[in-house]
């Protein structure tokens, strides 16, 4: 080793530290890569659609699968997933003809096959309607025809008196997909708001805590990129038993954002953690960098190809969710734990060089030094050679 802590390039070095000596040789090309890469990969997620999996994308042998098919073909895809309106007219004048007119009002919507005669319960004064729409119950229409009920409900209310809610295995589907869908920013900002304040104080620096969140951002655009070609487009679906194309699962961003975050600033801190402690011995950041990949790289890589194995073996599910799921978290560790903490962090510390393990004075003050590594433990005092070899005499 020389002087500077640095390995000479080639000496002793592993297949972990020979590719990073190879990604900080042209760090900003590394970069460009990387980034352009990912965003491609990542381009498809801006067409993503969440719903809950409904027996269409059940495996196509499946009893479930061909009763699915036989009503959409006999009967209309809207069979499969009717909708349920109830409407309480108990402040009309006239409940009866008041839930007709509810369902004549409907039945003129855009995307509605027939409205069943209204269900009357007198004594609740209430009336149950069946609506079936022309579109499946997974396509984008039948939501649109959710939505526009809903929109409705003041114009019936005017004109009939009544009030309407919509309801269903359907209805429920584009509820459950629209609140997790709402809930995914404020989630993901939570969840990378807090890991920066700790990486700033573990790390203490600015450049190490903003380029993990940018690099997990990446991976995660890029694996909804992937699952939307193989599930929604049905690119390479066959390669693992994709046989229909058909919407996200509703649950998948959620479990995909919460998984691979923690997996992945696992991974950040093994490779990084190495990193600085070799920066402050040495004041070599590239040595550092390279001495971070020679005793952690191992680790890092052996811990994302366990886990990538168990998350690919639900692959051969038939269900479609599991199977979703899988597939996700599966390219997701590979996507995170090789080209982002393996090839895109390196790259980043190198092009920063010093100013990657930079503080400004006024934080560094104001924030509690944790020192996780115990950099003010001293080196441990050294025992007399003497005292080593002479056996104790304690009872």
């Amino acid at each position: 080793m020389s002087r500077t802590g640095e390995h000479v390039a080639g000496a002793g070095a592993n297949a972990a530290e020979r590719w990073f000596r190879l990604v900080t040789r042209r760090p900003l090309l590394t970069l460009v890569a990387v980034v352009a890469s990912l965003g491609a990969l990542a381009w498809p997620a801006h067409d993503m659609r969440l719903a809950l999996p409904d027996n269409g994308t059940a495996p196509k042998s499946s009893s479930q699968r061909i009763a699915f098919d036989r009503v959409g073909e006999k009967l209309g895809p809207g069979f499969n997933g009717p909708l349920l309106v109830l409407a309480d007219t108990s402040h009309s004048s006239d409940p009866t003809t008041a839930a007709q007119r509810v369902a004549a009002t409907i039945g003129a919507l855009p995307d509605v096959a027939t409205v069943g005669k209204p269900v009357a319960n007198p004594a609740t004064h209430t009336a149950l309607i069946q609506v079936i729409p022309d579109s499946a119950p997974s396509d984008p229409a039948t939501k649109t025809l959710v939505n526009s009920i809903r929109d409705d409900r003041a114009a019936i209310l005017r004109d009939t008196g009544a009030t309407v809610q919509v309801t269903g295995s359907t209805a429920v589907s584009v509820d459950v997909a629209t609140k997790l869908n709402s809930a995914l920013i404020p989630f993901a900002a939570v969840v990378i708001g807090l890991s920066l304040l700790l990486l700033l104080l573990v790390f203490r620096s600015l450049v190490v805590p903003l380029k993990a969140a940018a690099g997990f951002l990446l991976s995660i655009a890029a694996t909804l990129g992937a699952v939307v070609g193989v599930f929604q487009l049905g690119h390479l679906g066959n390669l693992i038993g994709v046989d229909t194309t058909g919407p996200v699962s509703s649950f998948l961003p959620i479990i995909l954002l919460a998984v691979l975050f923690g997996l992945a600033m696992d991974y950040e801190v093994f490779l990084v953690s190495r990193m600085r402690e070799s920066y402050l011995h040495t004041g070599n950041p590239l040595g550092a960098v390279h001495s971070g990949a020679r005793h952690s790289g191992r680790v890092v890589t052996a811990a994302a190809l366990i886990m990538t194995s168990v998350f690919a073996a639900f692959l051969t599910s038939d269900s479609t969710m599991l199977k979703q799921i899988a597939f996700a978290l599966a390219a997701g560790v590979l996507l995170d734990a090789f080209v982002i903490r393996m090839t895109f962090v390196p790259a980043v510390l190198a092009l920063t060089r010093h100013a990657a393990w930079w503080l400004p004075k006024w934080l560094e003050r104001r924030l509690p030094d944790l020192d996780i590594e115990g950099d003010r433990l001293g080196p441990a005092p050294a025992v007399p050679e003497s005292a080593a070899l002479t056996p104790s005499t304690a009872d």
